[in-house]
């Protein structure tokens, strides 16, 4: 009798709480606090399941596990800049045909000084090209800019070509700068083949810290750039009184031609410190820029100074002591070019033979064509686009993978990197 007495005392109670118990729980769902903790459950799913510990419990329990994220593309992509001035029209239309592959971004510039003619003839055969039209891979800026040689609006130029090839894919892993002045001596089978191969961490940017004359004739005179107000075009022009050599950075200079990568072309325009924003204003005085300002951000932020690697995979026969623009390239550079294993060379009068002879001999290019690749289908050949993922290689391979296992073997040892 006591025992029953006990569980009549508590039974009441008992039943009191558990419809409190529903009617609190009922509530919680017309306000929505279980969808609150829906939110907190996908942040605690944030973190990876670990792949060496066996799940144990029921099955439902284990394919509510979620998948692992895809892998990135072994099949790497190119985001270019190809751009020109007055009268580069046609030898820019020459050096994107040969550039193209409908893997990769492209972003094509002409600048105010060329005529208004040139640019719509550009932009209408870009949107009147049948590949062009149905990849939707070539973009031209239409806003051309004007950009003054060895001034900041240069700097500027290239920038905005990589927000807008950040904007428009998020599948390319590096970045290139060319001119319509520069051409490849490898095919795209070529280069894809190769850069599949390595670290897409590596920058290829040719730098060093040892100015030497350049310190005084480009650090410390000030300059100012009219291609950042005029629709003129004009040469930069000197400002008094000159500067002394920074403290708060080390300067670097190289070539203005890179291969950078995505990460590292984010972080310029992003900049989620605020180093690029500090160095692009302090180069908006600076005599060449174009040579100093991406090297000085790269060499002076730790996680990327380690990637940096010192060529930028280009063939230039510069003069000694250099001069302010190197050779005009011809047919006698032939052997040069082809020995040193290089991606691109520099500068190329438009239609000199020489051209003729690399699309023959290195990138089996025939009227005006497409250079030829895995991808190619249709007739005739290279009128249709076909598997994307069906990279064929040449000897131009073989070339550029000795030159990029030999530069990056001096990085691998620390040498001449950031130095």
């Amino acid at each position: 009798m006591g025992s029953l007495n006990v569980e009549k005392k508590w039974g009441f109670p008992l039943v009191i709480s558990s419809l409190i118990c529903l009617f609190l729980l009922a509530t919680c769902f017309n306000m929505g606090l279980v969808s609150s903790l829906h939110t907190i459950n996908q942040i605690f799913n944030i973190f990876p399941f670990r792949t060496n510990q066996t799940t144990q419990g029921y099955a439902e329990k284990k394919v509510s596990l979620s998948p692992s994220p895809p892998l990135p593309s072994k099949i790497p992509r190119f985001a270019y800049l190809v751009s020109g001035s007055k009268g580069d029209l046609e030898k820019l239309w020459r050096t994107l045909h040969s550039l193209y592959h409908p893997r990769n971004e492209y972003v094509v510039h002409l600048d105010l000084e060329s005529s208004a003619e040139e640019r719509l003839e550009l932009a209408s055969r870009v949107e009147k090209h049948p590949i062009f039209s149905k990849v939707g891979n070539v973009y031209m800026i239409s806003k051309a800019n004007m950009v003054t040689y060895r001034g900041p609006s240069m700097v500027s130029n290239t920038l905005h070509a990589c927000a807008i090839l950040l904007k428009r894919s998020k599948d390319w892993d590096w970045f290139i700068n060319l001119s319509a002045s520069d051409y490849p001596l490898v095919t795209q089978d070529d280069l894809i083949h190769t850069f599949s191969t390595i670290n897409r961490n590596l920058n290829f940017i040719e730098h060093t810290s040892q100015l030497g004359w350049k310190a005084e004739k480009r650090a410390m005179p000030l300059i100012v750039d009219p291609g950042l107000y005029s629709t003129t075009k004009a040469d930069i022009y000197g400002a008094t009184p000159q500067r002394s050599l920074p403290t708060a950075f080390k300067l670097f200079t190289g070539s203005a031609w890179m291969v950078l990568t995505r990460s590292f072309v984010e972080y310029l325009i992003w900049g989620w410190d605020n180093l690029p924003r500090t160095l692009l204003m302090y180069y908006t005085n600076f005599v060449s820029s174009p040579e100093g300002y991406f090297h000085t951000v790269i060499c002076n932020v730790p996680e990327f100074a380690q990637t940096a690697v010192s060529h930028d995979l280009h063939y230039i026969a510069w003069d000694n002591p250099p001069k302010q623009h190197p050779h005009t390239l011809t047919i006698n550079d032939t052997n040069e070019m082809t020995a040193s294993g290089a991606a691109f060379a520099r500068k190329f009068e438009g239609d000199d033979p020489v051209l003729d002879k690399i699309d023959k001999d290195l990138l089996h290019r025939k009227n005006g064509s497409f250079t030829p690749g895995g991808w190619c289908s249709g007739s005739p050949k290279c009128s249709e686009v076909g598997n994307l993922d069906n990279i064929k290689p040449g000897p131009g391979a073989s070339r550029l993978k000795r030159l990029i296992s030999r530069v990056a073997l001096f990085t691998t040892l620390k040498q001449n990197q950031c130095k």
